[in-house]
């Protein structure tokens, strides 16, 4: 039996717990969701101040896989500008997670699709 707490980075393990931007969001100025074929759904909202993505919250049905990278892309892109936010790549998820399986990779893809899609909502909101 594997020792997954000993398998993964620190980086990957506060990633994959962390629910701190996990809620669903009434009101917000960009809004994407993406379905895979296997069901899991993940949905990013992003409300900007000005030019930057002041609040990014998440919300989805999926694995521990897709938790941390969606709080890796809020991580990455928190703060910053949509310009900044929009050169977020899945490599820079894997990246900085670490250990992420090379078998749940498209996680981080997917995860990046919804983001992407939030950010276009937010350029058509502007």
């Amino acid at each position: 039996m594997t020792d997954f707490w000993n398998q993964h980075s620190l980086e990957f393990l506060e990633m994959a717990m962390k629910r701190d931007y996990q809620e669903k969001v009434i009101s917000c100025d960009g809004y994407g969701r993406k379905t895979r074929e296997c069901g899991d759904t993940i949905e990013f909202f992003i409300n900007r101040n000005g030019d930057r993505l002041e609040s990014i919250s998440y919300d989805l049905k999926g694995c521990l896989f897709s938790h941390a990278c969606a709080n890796t892309i809020i991580f990455l892109a928190l703060h910053k500008s949509m310009e900044e936010a929009k050169q977020i790549k899945a490599e820079d998820i894997v990246t900085f997670l670490k250990t992420l399986p090379k078998e749940e990779e498209h996680c981080a893809g997917h995860a990046l699709s919804a983001f992407q899609a939030a950010l276009e909502d937010l350029v058509k909101t502007a």
